[in-house]
């Protein structure tokens, strides 16, 4: 019986072609630090020997995974699906491999903060809208690898996020801009992750009211979420009850917008003939309803993110401390109009018209 035939090793590629098993590494994951010269070089031996690259093999001599670890809240948003959607595609064009870690309640929080699962598996982390502690970020910090923030940004770290703040001021002074100025926003409660934009988002909201010399009113801000028809219900509900009830709604994302224009046409609220309503996002669900929202594109920040780890896997003198900012836009649809006059307000609330 003949004896079983050796396969081709890297250092076989290597010694064929005249190079160090590193280059050979290289040239075989299309890195750019290599000669059109040598890569052609690399390449004929590895079509003569049959080579096929393995990425452990690759790992051992380079040290590296061929591996960009995901860090989410969830799988299950929009958000995070579009981003995913095109983040994965840049990462295998590449020749690298996506790896997933969702950790959706604070014991899987926990659990991975304190075995860093993504130190030995992969060469870069890409992490997604979540608030972290002092402690949480200086763990990261220790992993020995890029780090990149999306749709986030922390101060000397790499982040890829959209201006949370300028969209919503630009959002409010939108609805400022239609003649609005009792506007409310309503604010989402128990969205595992996303507290930043949340915060970032009313933020710009009090900013554009601030801008336009209406003082900011509490009672103009609400918290739902778009899951829970009782929250959002009752939300609607305090804001009816006011003395003086918003004539715009400013959601802080399309699910809960498109909740709220729910309740309020239950209610024979016409919207936008007394409520104007915006949302923040532009997901499908939007065009659907035909929704005017803030709109931001996570299928750009996945792919730019995607481009960003690349960089600073691959170039030993890349900024690890770059931001790079997405635009925002105001999409008008149905769902805004200018106020009623004071004669129709009235009528609507069942009252007389002042004479």
């Amino acid at each position: 019986m003949p004896p079983a035939q050796r396969h081709p090793t890297m250092t076989d590629v290597a010694e064929r072609a005249g190079v160090s098993p590193s280059t050979v590494s290289r040239t075989l994951r299309g890195l750019p630090t290599v000669s059109p010269e040598v890569r052609a070089r690399v390449e004929q031996a590895a079509r003569e020997l049959n080579f096929a690259v393995s990425r452990q093999a690759a790992s051992l001599v380079t040290g590296r995974t061929g591996v960009v670890a995901v860090l989410v809240p969830t799988l299950t948003s929009w958000f995070m699906g579009s981003a995913l959607s095109s983040l994965g595609p840049r990462l295998r064009a590449a020749d690298m491999q996506l790896s997933v870690y969702v950790i959706p309640d604070l014991t899987e929080r926990a659990s991975f903060f304190e075995h860093l699962p993504a130190r030995r598996n992969a060469d870069a982390l890409l992490v997604f809208s979540f608030d972290l502690t002092d402690e949480e970020s200086a763990r990261l910090d220790d992993l020995g690898m890029p780090v990149i923030y999306v749709s986030q940004h922390v101060e000397g770290r790499p982040s890829v996020y959209v201006d949370d703040v300028a969209g919503a001021r630009e959002g409010t002074r939108y609805l400022l801009n239609l003649g609005h100025r009792r506007i409310a926003f309503m604010t989402t409660v128990g969205a595992s992750g996303f507290t930043f934009s949340s915060h970032e988002r009313l933020l710009g909201y009090r900013q554009a009211l601030t801008e336009a010399g209406i003082p900011p009113d509490d009672d103009l801000v609400v918290s739902a979420q778009a899951q829970d028809r009782r929250a959002t219900l009752e939300a609607v509900g305090k804001l009816l009850s006011l003395r003086e009830p918003p004539t715009a709604l400013f959601a802080e994302h399309d699910e809960l917008a498109v909740s709220a224009i729910s309740t309020l046409r239950r209610t024979q609220i016409e919207v936008p003939g007394r409520m104007s309503v915006l949302g923040f996002d532009d997901q499908p669900l939007a065009e659907w309803s035909d929704l005017s929202t803030v709109a931001q594109l996570p299928s750009t920040m996945g792919h730019v993110a995607g481009e960003l780890a690349l960089k600073l896997i691959n170039v030993a003198d890349a900024d690890h401390k770059r931001h790079i900012i997405l635009p925002t836009h105001v999409i008008p649809r149905a769902t805004t109009a200018p106020p009623p006059a004071p004669e129709q307000e009235q009528a609507g609330r069942g009252e007389p018209p002042y004479g």
